[in-house]
């Protein structure tokens, strides 16, 4: 833990990536592994990632979000993108998974699945795209610090034209919605002016409390 600790010290939202050095794909591979084994509300995972490396599309991206440069320059672009909706249909697929992958049905299981059938599909669309959206953002903190385990670069965005971004990968058609972005690359530290700056963060006494 005291190796991690450190590597998230080391760890900053980098503003200028080497557009020559690429991630190496086994490393990539692991840190959507983690993403993929993170926690989501129900064990639902009520969203996807996509990984973006097509060098015209992330100049489209670039172009929607803010002309930020990470977008690529990073060898890696993640899209976390959030079911627009919770249906009967992709509820029933997670627990069927569930029930498919333990070789069992349980009672309580069920009766949990029956709660959120007659609870979600009932909300209105935008309730529960938001409380998918929170669930990709649990992704996106595991995706950080599994970067930083890798010693990987990565810039968590949310200055993007969301409507655009989801044109652009044709999410709407999928049934997604875009949520945040996260370019992954290399330093380039002789051209990153936040490179060398102390990482400020408030005293864990006005950060922590402990309630006994």
């Amino acid at each position: 833990m005291s190796d991690l600790i450190q590597k998230l010290k080391w760890r900053y939202a980098t503003k200028k990536m080497n557009p020559a050095k690429a991630v190496p794909q086994e490393k990539v591979d692991r840190i959507l592994e983690a993403i993929r084994l993170t926690a989501t509300s129900s064990g639902l995972q009520p969203y996807e990632v996509l990984v973006v490396t097509n060098a015209e599309i992330r100049e489209k991206i670039k172009a929607i979000g803010w002309n930020q440069a990470q977008i690529t320059e990073g060898s890696h672009l993640l899209v976390f993108a959030a079911w627009d909706n919770y249906t009967a249909e992709r509820i029933n697929m997670m627990f069927d998974l569930t029930n498919d992958e333990r070789g069992f049905k349980n009672e309580g299981w069920e009766n949990y699945r029956n709660m959120l059938l007659s609870t979600y599909p009932a909300r209105d669309a935008e309730t529960n795209y938001q409380h998918a959206a929170r669930q990709a953002y649990i992704g996106l903190g595991t995706a950080l610090v599994a970067a930083a385990e890798e010693q990987v670069d990565s810039t968590p965005m949310e200055g993007f034209d969301p409507a655009a971004l989801d044109e652009i990968l044709g999410l709407r058609a999928k049934g997604l919605r875009s949520v945040v972005i996260l370019p992954l690359g290399y330093r380039e530290e002789d051209k990153d002016w936040l490179v060398n700056l102390k990482k400020v963060r408030r005293p864990t006494a006005k950060f922590v409390t402990e309630v006994k």
